[in-house]
């Protein structure tokens, strides 16, 4: 997402490289360029204007600081001004209520259920108790998806397949929910391919119903301007308490996110970017403006890290790395601690100036996956002492993974090139003057 609103950005501030000052010239025809870049976002028109106005109010007349290029400046310019549009500060989630009640709302397609698998999957990394309600009626399947989420996220979930009554369903569940020690419950409610009065009579009825903490309009980041119009239709119905962008993964401008806060004056509370059931972020201004603008997300890369690797088995990959006594189980298990952070190329994404360098490259999430069955095809021993690897060893390996010994061979280069420089790190972690005993 914002791949290409990131590359226009950059283009735009070329133009003042080399400046001396931030003239009214200058500005100016960068923030037409910055304007331009919105538009093609797929950013309402309205909104790129007042947002480029605001930039050139505020750079007009400011001196450039010692040290600081002009392009500089205006960057920073930009991206306070994008935090405000983005909404400044992440909004928080109020759980009120025992239990509290979520309703999520959305078009069909939209990304609604798959959410609340991975909200309620969030909320029991907070210590929360979750059930999750499966009030969508209508679509063939939604409750059996529903149940394979609540599996996967090991959330138990509520569902009567012989009623159609979603008043009932949701009073049931919150009865359930109170008799077995649930403290939240998210109801996941039916989309239709377009917005009707019978759909929003239900929801509408729901709300009215079920009272709850907090409605989450889901809406799929894809559809640009269209998920801007469809937000205000729900809004004047539930005037929802925030929003949920899916799909950031996708093909998308990124227009609705730069102008559904603004549109709607409602926050941004979660994005999604992808189909795994940890692939979901709290949703921060700051951090999303400094991805924009190709600055990365170094926050959001670390707080993800913490939460996937597990401590324990990082301080002894560590001290098998002090010792050059790293291995390929070793190896195996650090590639399957990364796979857990998500995507590669979101990762690499949050990287400063990584962004935008590789925007056309296409990266592979399987990559791995050759790998860890050249690894897993070997002996534990194999694994321990990869300088046993004989021919003969070596040709069972490649046909026990699929693989060709070539590929295997190209394995072995790299992870003895890998532990050779992890050798010549710790000789120059050693203090000087003391000997390595």
């Amino acid at each position: 997402m914002f791949e290409n609103l990131q590359s226009k950005l950059e283009k735009a501030f070329k133009n003042l490289k080399g400046k001396g000052t931030i003239s009214d010239l200058n500005v100016a025809e960068t923030v037409r360029e910055i304007r331009r870049a919105l538009i093609s976002a797929d950013v309402n028109f309205k909104i790129a204007k007042e947002f480029t106005n605001k930039i050139l109010e505020e750079a007009r007349g400011q001196n450039v600081i010692k040290s600081v290029s002009p392009g500089q400046q205006l960057t920073k310019i930009v991206n306070d001004q994008l935090v405000e549009l983005l909404g400044s500060t992440k909004s928080e989630m109020h759980l009120t209520g025992n239990p509290a009640v979520i309703l999520i709302a959305g078009l069909q397609g939209s990304g609604k259920t798959t959410f609340s698998g991975k909200l309620s999957k969030f909320l029991k990394s907070q210590g929360k108790n979750p059930l999750l309600v499966a009030c969508d009626v209508y679509r063939p399947a939604a409750r059996e998806q529903l149940r394979i989420l609540g599996e996967s996220t090991e959330t138990h979930v509520y569902s009567e397949d012989d009623s159609q009554n979603v008043l009932s369903i949701a009073d049931n569940a919150i009865k359930y929910a109170k008799s077995n020690n649930h403290n939240v419950v998210i109801i996941d409610t039916a989309g239709r391919l377009t917005v009707d009065e019978a759909m929003m009579d239900e929801i509408s009825g729901l709300k009215k119903h079920v009272k709850p903490a907090e409605i989450l309009f889901v809406v799929d980041a894809m559809i640009g301007q269209d998920a801007v119009t469809t937000a205000q239709a729900f809004n004047d119905v539930l005037d929802f308490s925030g929003v949920v962008l899916t799909k950031l993964d996708g093909d998308t401008r990124g227009g609705a996110a730069l102008s559904i806060k603004s549109q709607v004056n409602k926050p941004i509370k979660f994005i999604s970017n992808g189909e795994k059931m940890d692939a979901l972020e709290v949703f921060h201004p700051d951090r999303m403006a400094g991805r924009i603008l190709g600055m990365g997300d170094v926050v959001s890369l670390v707080e993800r890290a913490q939460a996937t690797i597990d401590e324990d088995e990082a301080a002894r990959l560590s001290k098998k790395m002090a010792k050059n006594k790293f291995d390929f189980e070793d190896f195996l298990s650090q590639l399957q601690q990364i796979k857990k952070m998500g995507n590669m190329k979101d990762l690499l994404g949050m990287v400063p100036g990584v962004g935008s360098k590789i925007k056309d490259i296409d990266i592979d999430d399987d990559a791995f996956v050759g790998i860890e069955a050249l690894i897993q095809s070997m002996t534990p021993e194999e694994r321990s002492k990869p300088e046993i690897l004989s021919g003969s060893r070596k040709q069972r390996i490649a046909r026990g993974s699929g693989k060709s010994v070539q590929e295997l061979n190209k394995l072995i280069t790299q992870f003895n090139q890998m532990r050779q420089m992890m050798k010549m790190m710790n000789k120059t972690r050693m203090p000087m003057g003391r000997k390595n005993r």
